[in-house]
């Protein structure tokens, strides 16, 4: 005997359950239960009036009794139809799932607890998609950061290989930056692979904030220059009161502000400057950071991306160089989720403020 397909049986599953649910008995229920309960007393009702029908008229009681048995089957009929069909469609749909197509869907609407399950469902189903969807584009992006460098390294080898150009300080220079923002690119990413996976542990302890964010920017003054294109941005410390003590992970801290200052940076005016506050936070050895730049800003509306993986804001200094993995501020923001503290742009009269608030013990 031929079996109908899932697809088949989806399909008259649908049928059967619009021809029902055009009727919509059930409608006043959110519950199965109460449901079927309403059914039975419906179906005892009426083969109790045919039984007192038989009583008082001629008719015979097998006639009464056949018509009760057809009665029965059919309410039993429309009712386990609409029960199966949701199912029906949700394990065809969950089938294509299975295959990849995360854009299957299925009807809700249903106040039971039918409904409720379709709609989570739907709701696993758009997060799933949303997931599959961040996957292809962290993949393309990342081929086109890995390009870049790449093809720009290549040139300039294949011009001192063939003779094209001298492998001088200045050409040999351009290699190293290339390579050095390769680097950085693959450090980034084996970042946010450690912080995905939560195998980063919190090592808190206690500390002077002063010294401690003066290594910061001396390390990032030291830096400035190699891979980077801006050596003309003067940057500036701003710890109030001095003696400022905070309870954070140091490292991941400095994951935090190199990154933050790192952007700033970019954006920054010829001979702008960034600067670096400190003030305590509102709970005990809580921090409020703030890293400010002179440069153009971020449009309200573009705020709430900036802490997207491979979003970079235009309007960089001309003669910046380079723009950057567009990683930086979600490392940041994957680094300040993990104290359970909060980051956010600010509102600011020039340039950007970029606020991080970290809760201490």
């Amino acid at each position: 005997m031929a079996v109908a397909s899932p697809r088949v049986r989806a399909f008259c599953g649908r049928t059967w359950s619009r021809a029902w649910e055009g009727l919509r008995p059930l409608d006043p229920y959110r519950s199965i239960k109460a449901a079927l309960g309403a059914v039975v007393i419906v179906s005892v009702v009426i083969t109790t009036l045919l039984a007192l029908f038989a009583v008082h008229s001629a008719t015979e009681l097998r006639v009464i009794t056949i018509l009760s048995i057809i009665v029965s089957l059919l309410i039993t009929q429309f009712v386990a139809q609409s029960l199966t069909a949701p199912l029906d469609e949700m394990t065809y749909a969950a089938r294509g799932m299975a295959q990849g197509d995360y854009t299957q869907r299925v009807r809700g609407g249903r106040r039971d607890e039918f409904g409720e399950l379709a709609a989570a469902f739907n709701q696993m189903a758009a997060d799933l998609e949303a997931v599959d969807q961040h996957r292809k584009e962290l993949v393309a992006n990342v081929s086109h950061e890995l390009r870049t460098p790449i093809a720009g390294l290549r040139a300039v080898l294949e011009n001192v290989v063939d003779g094209v150009s001298d492998a001088d300080p200045e050409t040999m220079r351009t290699a190293l930056q290339q390579t050095q923002r390769l680097g950085r690119l693959v450090e980034h990413l084996l970042d946010l692979s450690r912080l995905d996976s939560g195998v980063v542990p919190l090592h808190a302890r206690r500390f002077e904030v002063w010294p401690y964010l003066a290594g910061v920017l001396k390390e990032a003054n030291m830096s400035k220059g190699q891979g980077h294109a801006r050596t003309d941005v003067h940057l500036h410390l701003d710890v109030s009161p001095p003696e400022l003590t905070a309870h954070a992970d140091a490292e991941r801290l400095h994951q935090v502000v190199a990154n933050l200052i790192d952007n700033a940076v970019k954006h920054s005016p010829p001979h702008g400057r960034v600067t670096v506050r400190a003030r305590a936070g509102n709970g005990p050895e809580s921090l409020e950071v703030e890293v400010l730049d002179e440069g153009p800003g971020i449009p309200e509306a573009q705020r709430y991306r900036v802490f997207e993986r491979f979003n970079r804001a235009t309007g960089g200094a001309p003669g910046s160089g380079d723009g950057g993995t567009g990683l930086g501020l979600a490392i940041a923001r994957w680094a300040v989720d993990l104290h359970g503290g909060r980051i956010r742009v600010a509102e600011s009269p020039r340039g950007c403020r970029i606020q991080v608030m970290l809760p201490g013990r």
